[in-house]
Parts: structure tokens; sequence; C-alpha cells
């Protein structure tokens, strides 16, 4: 009688939801769930439709508020460090009676999940047991959470609870008791990333955002950039209706509309106007020739380009921009002349009360942004994303990384580069990080010297353009970093130890492609290999095909909700072009050659085509950019190939070390086991390696100067 008093209250109080079915049967049973606030065992020891045995630490038992809490039901307290303890649970779960445990055995101080323990998981892996999980979201609101003096409080914030399907953990009796006690550990982790991935709703941008103004708060300090202003969440929620307002009367309803813009906050409040009014951003590559840009407006029918006056000028875009044919420039400095008496009472109206009610309705499914490859192999495609696919891929990183509203992020990459525009733009704001926006990765001295100033706790970039930020930084200037990663590229071992031995920080380093939008996979804390470019993320299927010629390995095919809705290409403009895959239906192949060992994390061998076929043997040209630098690691180095009538194709190594020889690549081939022919047929000596807009090197051009 007690317990249905408490859970009526309880929900009306917290507005308690409950979502999906409490999948239980009798027989050896374990309720897991994550931990956001002393909440969670009153909550769930209240709703639960059975009356489980709860597992508590025994410091959490000694807080008074537990202790008052844990009088409503029946509990067992263990104290971890004690051997016997796992000993005594494994008796309760074969007992029959359904218990329930928090693997991560604390209260979580970040909001994503903490460290999981193993007793848990071998506990279950011992007795066979069905595992319940559970996902609890709004509690780190409350009072009773332990999240930082900065995050948002309330004192009834409404809480989901939501039920998964009840799985096991599969047992290995291979290794010993301290492998399978680690075996059970992995496993019981990644399925609770699983789990909070899984518990996302469908979104829209728009919605999404709005979502995150209302948990954060409308007056919340949410961005900069060089401006010197910080805009709030209700700010940009402002100019995002204003800009999307003045340029549905230059557009109309589901057109794609071409955005070249700098990484700025105008930017952002660009492409949500436009989400929220119906059309879709296409972000154009502004450091590409007049050529790349038009073949992208082709593609994508685009005859609308929203720019800045400013920003062409410093970009030095003026006859680039002239040579496009059948496209409109709107700027921002004259759209914001048109804006009326009306326009201003409309949008404080709209922007107060109701900024749900504008949003056009839209299918989360249905497209959100248009990207474009880089083009280092070829012409560049549109890639459509999704609205679902965007939010899916920050989910799936928030699922596994500890972000939190204390964190600050630097952003210097391109936010026409996927990279940048899910993990640069959307994953801080809409998470409640601060973000400072840098319209360019290329200042080396400057990017430094603002993340010792506004004190930043993390950096996105490319192994090109970490290596000359650790070359040009002072050794304090990234003294608060506590998350470096690294993307878009192969990370290289130099940048790697330069990092570590000048600044004492581990780069966390990614993969991932345009069509998945991009994160496929990436290291974490909890999950970290050196050399390797992480796990595989949350919901993502994966299968390797094997490739003639290359003995360990495959080419990866990945399936999952990140995955693009499809290619726009120049040759059939407007025309949606799904991708191919030896996999099947609705798999994407990236093109990549890799390898996954037993605990699943991912060594990136090199794409099919940057392979060389000599002689009938494939050699891969990042293998050769390797062995170059085991000879000299201060410089750059590139390998592409060309034509060879003898041999088939030949090897011509780029670099700027001008006393590099190919004696020297051979002695070094040597003594790392490679193979004669992986040995350059020509060295070439270039001042600088050519890099693209987005921090990539230019193979396209190496290749056309290899061929030469």
């Amino acid at each position: 009688m007690i317990k249905r008093i408490l859970a009526w209250v309880l929900r009306r109080v917290f507005r308690i939801k409950t979502v999906g079915t409490f999948d239980y049967q009798r027989g050896n049973t374990i309720i897991i769930a994550n931990h956001q606030s002393f909440l969670d065992g009153l909550i769930l020891g209240a709703i639960l439709p059975i009356d489980p045995v709860f597992v508590v630490n025994i410091e959490v038992a000694k807080q008074p508020f537990a202790r008052l809490i844990l009088a409503l039901s029946e509990y067992l307290v263990v104290d971890p460090s004690n051997p016997m303890a796992v000993k005594t649970i494994i008796r309760l779960v074969e007992s029959g009676r359904p218990v329930m445990i928090f693997p991560e055995g604390r209260i979580t101080t970040t909001g994503g999940l903490m460290k999981i323990y193993e007793g848990s998981a071998f506990v279950a892996m011992k007795t066979h047991a069905t595992i319940i999980p559970i996902v609890i979201e709004g509690a780190t609101l409350s009072s009773l959470s332990r999240m930082p003096q900065h995050h948002p409080r309330q004192w009834f914030p409404p809480i989901t609870i939501t039920y998964h399907a009840s799985t096991t953990i599969e047992p290995t009796h291979k290794g010993t008791t301290h492998d399978q006690r680690t075996h059970a550990g992995e496993a019981m982790r990644r399925l609770m990333q699983q789990s909070l991935f899984e518990s996302r709703p469908s979104l829209t941008l728009w919605q999404a955002y709005l979502g995150a103004m209302k948990t954060y708060g409308r007056s919340r300090p949410i961005i900069e950039d060089t401006t010197q202003k910080e805009y709030t969440y209700g700010e940009v929620l402002k100019m995002a209706l204003g800009l999307g307002r003045l340029l549905s009367r230059h557009t109309v309803l589901g057109e794609n509309v071409g955005v070249l813009m700098p990484t700025a906050v105008a930017t952002f409040g660009v492409i949500m106007g436009l989400s929220a009014f119906g059309r879709t951003p296409a972000m154009l590559n502004f450091t590409a020739g007049s050529q790349g840009i038009q073949s992208a407006c082709d593609a994508a029918q685009i005859t609308t380009i929203v720019t800045s006056q400013k920003f062409v000028v410093q970009g030095k875009l003026t006859e680039k921009l002239a040579r496009l044919a059948g496209i409109t420039l709107i700027y921002l400095e004259e759209l914001k002349q048109e804006l009326t008496v009306g326009d201003k009472v409309w949008l404080l109206g709209y922007a107060l009360w109701s900024p749900h009610a504008i949003a056009h309705k839209v299918d989360p499914d249905e497209k959100a942004v248009i990207l474009f490859t880089s083009g280092s192999e070829g012409t560049p495609k549109g890639v459509v994303l999704s609205h679902n696919a965007l939010l899916a891929n920050v989910m799936q990183i928030r699922s596994i990384v500890d972000f939190s509203t204390d964190d600050t992020m630097l952003n210097a990459l391109p936010i026409f580069h996927s990279f940048g525009l899910t993990a640069g733009t959307l994953l801080p704001v809409l998470s409640g990080m601060h973000l400072f926006m840098y319209p360019s990765p290329l200042h080396y001295k400057v990017i430094p010297e603002i993340a010792y100033d506004r004190s930043c706790t993390i950096l996105l970039g490319t192994g090109t353009f970490l290596a000359q930020y650790g070359k040009h930084a002072h050794p304090y200037d990234f003294y608060r970093l506590r998350y470096v990663i690294a993307g878009a590229e192969k990370l290289t071992s130099r940048v790697r130890d330069l990092w570590f031995e000048k600044f004492g920080i581990r780069i966390f380093e990614g993969y991932g492609a345009t069509e998945t939008a991009p994160v496929i996979a990436v290291n974490t804390p909890m999950g970290f290999k050196s050399g390797t470019v992480g796990q595989i993320l949350p919901s993502i299927e994966h299968k390797l095909i094997p490739v003639a010629g290359i003995a360990e390995g495959g080419v990866l095919h990945v399936r999952g909700p990140n995955v693009m809705s499809g290619y726009l290409r120049a040759t059939a403009p407007g025309i949606l072009e799904h991708a191919v895959s030896d996999a099947g239906e609705g798999w994407y192949d990236t093109g990549d050659v890799v390898t996954i060992d037993k605990q699943g994390f991912v060594t990136l061998v090199g794409r099919v085509k940057r392979f060389a076929k000599i002689a009938g043997e494939m050699i891969s040209l990042e293998s050769v950019e390797k062995l170059a630098q085991q000879v000299n690691p201060l410089a750059h180095h590139a390998a592409s190939s060309s034509a060879d009538e003898r041999r088939g194709e030949q090897i011509v190594l780029f670099t700027t070390d001008g006393t590099l020889s190919r004696d020297a690549l051979g002695q070094m081939a040597k003594k790392m086991g490679y193979p004669e022919i992986a040995i350059p047929k020509k060295i070439v000596l270039l001042e600088a390696i050519p890099i693209l807009g987005t921090g990539k090197t230019d193979y396209a051009t190496l290749k056309m100067m290899a061929s030469e």
C-alpha cells in the first residue's frame, strides 16, 4: 500500500514517464541502471512492478538521505573492495530473488556513464542471469544529483524511465578469472552504452535545440566567436528565427540553400534558421576552387547561396564567386537591412512564447543538411544527412564520452566539414557545453592562445593541424585540456608523442566519414588502445569484405542510424543515389581497409584506392608514409603512385626533407620488415605538402603531380 501511494506521488511530482515494457520472467534476474542521483533508488523501488533486492555500495549507504530511502526497500550493503562481496551477490541472485544493481557504483558527476565495476558483470555472467537494462534520464537536474555547481538545477525535474529488452552476458571459458572479469566488464559497459543510445527520442534539429534550451536554460551562455560576444540559448534562438524568416522570402519550401560561411555563430544561426523554416542548408567548401563549388551547386540544384560581404572580402573569394553560373548571392549584411518593425514584433512573440509553432513540420528521417565530400580522390559528391542521422551520431558520441556542462570546446574546424559540424558544433550546443568557434584552423599560434585564454577543456583537430598547434604552443597553453580528439586523417606517432611529451596529453584518435555523419569509431578513456582509432560506436553494425592481395583485414562496411540517406552528383542533379555495398542493401562501403582485434579496436590499414599494385603485389601507400616517417619524423611525407609500363605502378614519395634518400628508406625497410618493392621509385621534394581546407592531405593534387 505504501509503495502504491509513493509511486502515485512520485509520478505526479516528477512527471515520470515510462517507455518500453519491463521484460521480467522468473529466474536469475539482474536489473541494471545508470546512476544519476539519490532519487534513483527511491523512484525505481516505487515504480518497478516487482520488489527487487537493491545492492548498495557501503559508502552510499552511509549517506543520511540514502539510509532514509533504503528503509523503504530490501537491500544488501556490499564493500566493492572485499573479495567476498561478489560471492555474496552471486548467492543472492541464485536464490531466485530479482536483484537491482547500479554497475557504476556511484552517482555520476558528468551526466554520462562513469566507470563500470566488473564485479556486477561477473556476477551476471557466472549466474547466467537475465539482465534487464533501465535508463534514467532527467534526474541529473535534481538537487539530489552530484552534478557540478554550474549544472542547471530543478526541484522537481521531469524524469523518464526507459525499459530495454532483456539480455545476457555470454560467458567465456578462456583465460584466467581476471580475464573473464575483464570480458564481463567490457560487455556490461557496451550494453549500458547501447541502452543509453537507444533511449534517445526521434527529433529534428530544431526540436533538439529547443529541448536543449529547455533543459539548460534560455539565459545560459552557450556559444561565442571572435566577435567577443557570448550568445545565450535565447539569443541564438532569436537569431535563427530572424534569419530563417528573412531567408524564407528569398527561397521556397524544401529548397537546398547553399551556405558559404566560416565557423562562426552567425553560420550556426543560418543553419538552424533554414532548418526551422523547412529549407535544407547545403554547406559549401569555400576553400575549393570555383569549379568545385559550381559542381557542388549543380549536384544539389543550388541556386541561392548565403554568405557575408565581410567574409568574402577577407577570404578573397570575390573572383571565385563571380565565376559561378546561375547563382544568386544573399549577403547577411544586406539581409539585415530588410528587417522591419513588423518582423521584430513577430520575432519577439515567437521567440518568447511559441518557437515550436513556427517550425515547419518535417519527419526526422527527412534531409537535414547536405555536406560535400572533400574531393580528395575525384569530383565532390553531395552527402544527404537526415535529422536522425546527425542526432544519432551526437548521441552515439555522448553515450561513450563523459562530456559535461563544465566543459568548453574550442572548434576551429570548418563547419562545412562533418567533423566540424557534428562533433564541433551540434554536439556541444545540444549537450549544454560552452563552445568557442574560430574561423580558421590554420592560425597555428592563435589557437593555442585561445585555448589558454578561454580555459578550454576540449579541442578537435586533424593530425596535420594538431602537429602545428603542438609545434607552436607554449607548454602551458593546454593546461586545462582533458580531451584532444583527432579525426579526418590518420594520426602519426610523431604527433602523438609530441603532445604527450610536451603537454602530457593523450590524443584520442577517432575515425569516420562524411557519409556516417561522421564518427564511426573513437578511443575513449574507458576504451583506449594506442595506434588504433578506437572501438565502433553503439548501434553501428560492421562487416569486413576481403580484398584480393591484402592478407589481413578487409574493407569496412557499416550500417546504422547515422548512415547517410544517399548521394547527389553533378552528373545527375537533384537525384538521390543510394550507396552500393557488397555487404548488401543499407550498408555503406567506407573504402577503408581495416583490421579489428578481439577487443573490438579498429586499426586503419589504408584506403583501397591508396594501394599501389606493383608486380601483382598490393602495397599500402600509408605504410610507405610510415616508413618515411621513421627515417625523419620531423618532416612531412605523402605517398602517391603513377603508371609503370613494366611493373604496373610505381610509388612516388613527396617529402619536405631534402636529404631523404632511397638508401635510407631501404635500410629502414629492412629493419621494419617491409618488402623491397615498398621503397619509393621516385622521391620529390616540396616546400609544403598540399592540404585541403579540412586538414586532409590533398591526394588528388599529388596524384596529378605523380602522373606528370
